[in-house]
Formats: C-alpha cells, structure tokens, sequence
C-alpha cells in the first residue's frame, strides 16, 4: 500500500486537515520578493517624504566631522569619542529607516500565508543531514528554478542601476568639485531616483514571484486518491471501530434502561411485543415519565426485569402501542395520554396501598385518542 501511495499521482487539491498539518510543520506560503519590494517601496516613499530632512541631518554630522579643535588632535583618548559621538548622532538620524523597514518586513511576510510559529519547522531532522538529500536540493528542479530567479534579478537589477549610473555620470564627477552640503543634496536627488527605478523593477520580480510561489505551494499540497481515503478513515474513524463503538453505547444505554425498569410504576405491555415502563413522582407537577420501552425480545427482558423487580404489570395493547411509537426514553408522556395513564397509574397505587382496596373488577380500560391509535407496525389504525 505504502509503495503505491508513493507512485500514485498526486491529482487531488488539499484538504483543510493536510493544510492545517502543513502548517503546524512550518510549511506555508513564502515570497522573498514580495517582501524585498515591499521593503524597497516603503523606504523609498519615506525617503521621498522625509529625505530632506535626514539629508540635513546627516549632513550636518558630515561637516562637523571635518572641523577638529587642536586638543582632539593631540589627545589620542578624545578623538575615539569625537568619533563615535558622530556614528552615534547617524544612526538616531537613520533609525526610524531602520524601523520602518523592519515593521515592513513583518508585515509583508504575512501576506501570503500568514503568521505561522512552528516549533516542528525548527526541530533538527534527519533529512537535512542526508548527503543524499543534500545533493538533491543543491542540484535539484526546485534549486535550479531558484537560481534562474537569482540570476535574471541580478541583471535586471543590474542593467537598472547601470542606466541611471550611465545617465548621471557627468553629474558624478561634478559632486566632487561641489561644496559638502550641495554635494550632499545632489547625491540624495541622484540615490533617491535609483531605488525608485529599483523599486520598480522589484514590483516586475515579486509579480512572476507570488504566483510562482502560490502555484508551488498548492502543488507540494496536493493529495493522492488514497491519502484522500486514508484521512477521511482516519477523521471520521473506520468502520468496524465504528460499528464496535455503536455497538457498546447500545449496550449500555441498554444496561441503564434496564436498571430503570426496577425504579418504574408500572409496565404497561401489549401483552407480548411491545412494553412500556412509566415513572410518575406524585409530589412533582410533572407528567409521568417513560424510562424504558421494547419490541419483541427487548419487551421480554423489560417483563422479565420488571417481574424481578416486583413492578406491576398492565395490559392495554392500544395504550401500550401509543406510548412505544409517540414517546422517547426519558421524555414526559403526551398530553392527548395523560388521562388514559393516569386511569393506570391510579389503579396500580390503588392495588400497593396497605387496604388492597382494589380489585380484578376495578381495572380500567384506558381510552387512546383515535389519532394515536397505531398497528404493530407503527402505522395508524384506520377506523
């Protein structure tokens, strides 16, 4: 079976049990791209909003770094400080670029698949140490897709950055002969037109990517016919455990019934296929209840039960009939019943008094409601 499920073509679209499994192992959707131009996009328009001003900033620190005073020349403790109080002033001033594309970061490797935390994903497995494995995922399909990826990204990238060098060479070489601060402003113009331009051409990449990934992702997914079959014995549970466990419920609803035939008033039978066992408190305001009912060999146990038990038994095949078919176990009796049942009720409380008052010739004969009247097999009687 295992080496079947092995060849079998897997045609068949993941279940939401395989996907939910698939995620509690790390295995979700991911797209390196999609993450990269976002981080580009958002660092770009933030530089295009706030970039004058961390300009300024950072040229501010530049100048500053040109001018010494005399003691920080021949004091070899305080230019290390003079230095590092400047690296630090830059990166309070390039923080929030930090940050943001961080936050970016996050947010984008979210959009796929979600936020997945698996500890599975980074336990150590054996596979990972094959030699065997390692080769194939070195030389593998999947690895050489990738490394096509990398390698037009780079010349797209590439080709991107060479037009806007190539486009603003003259403008360069003129930095150099520039004061700091225009020199600062110029270069910011230039760098800030080249992540644009690069950004752009991430869109392109994360664009073939996200479908790529998404299409990857649903393959590795897909099931076998037999995996199919495989999971649903498994969630639904397989038939002859199926069939073992119904048949022990029924045993011991069976075995509770039964027990409560011993607490029952009265049985009141047909006389030999059906046996109804009622219970009635007179101290509640309740309708008596039927605690056990049967056909045929159950109705037998239930009068066997019950002459065991010492509970009276009465005979009335229309009532007996009505009470099997419009009752449950456990439920109040009709209301259409209640008179025809309280006429039993009160004969067997009159026959367990201390006079035995009662008699043969005192027993009632309960009505039954024509539209409660059924045949043995549980159809109406017709009039």
């Amino acid at each position: 079976m295992s080496d079947e499920s092995s060849t079998e073509e897997r045609t068949e679209e993941p279940t939401a049990k395989r996907l939910e499994k698939a995620r509690e192992d790390g295995q979700i959707v991911r797209s390196q791209e999609l993450s990269v131009a976002a981080m580009m996009i958002g660092t770009a328009l933030f530089m295009y909003l706030f970039g004058g001003y961390l300009v300024i900033k950072i040229g501010e620190i530049f100048s500053r770094g040109f001018v010494f005073d005399r003691k920080d020349i021949f004091d070899a403790h305080l230019l290390p400080f003079t230095f590092g109080t400047h690296a630090l002033e830059s990166m309070l001033v390039l923080l929030p670029v930090f940050a943001l594309t961080i936050i970016i970061a996050f947010a984008a490797a979210g959009l796929l698949g979600g936020y997945n935390v698996s500890l599975k994903a980074l336990a150590p497995k054996a596979s990972k140490l094959n030699p065997l494995q390692g080769f194939k995922r070195i030389f593998g399909m999947k690895a050489l897709v990738e490394l096509t990826k990398a390698l037009l990204k780079f010349g797209l990238v590439g080709s991107v950055l060479y037009i806007v060098v190539s486009s603003n060479f003259n403008a360069l070489l003129a930095l150099g002969f520039m004061e700091a601060k225009t020199a600062i402003f110029g270069a910011g113009d230039i760098i800030a037109s080249g992540v644009v331009w690069i950004a752009l051409t991430l869109i392109v990449a994360a664009g073939v990517d996200v479908p790529y990934q998404l299409y990857e992702h649903n393959k590795k997914m897909k099931m076998t016919k037999q995996e199919i079959k495989d999971e649903f014995k498994d969630t639904e549970g397989r038939p002859e455990i199926k069939a073992q466990i119904r048949r022990k419920q029924r045993e011991m609803a069976m075995a509770l019934m039964m027990d409560a035939v011993g607490d029952a008033d009265v049985i009141v039978v047909n006389p030999e296929h059906f046996a109804v066992a009622l219970s009635y408190n007179p101290s509640s305001a309740g309708a008596p209840m039927l605690v056990a009912k049967g056909v045929d060999f159950l109705a037998q146990g239930i009068r066997e039960k019950a002459k065991e038990k010492g509970v009276p038994v009465f005979s009335a095949p229309t009532l007996a009939r009505a009470l099997y078919f419009t009752t449950d176990i456990q439920e109040p009796i009709p209301e259409p019943l209640y008179y025809a049942v309280a006429q039993v009720i009160a004969y067997v409380f009159s026959l367990n008094s201390l006079n035995k008052g009662a008699t043969e010739t005192d027993k009632p004969n309960p009505e039954v409601p024509l539209d409660m009247q059924y045949n043995t097999d549980g159809s109406l009687h017709q009039v």
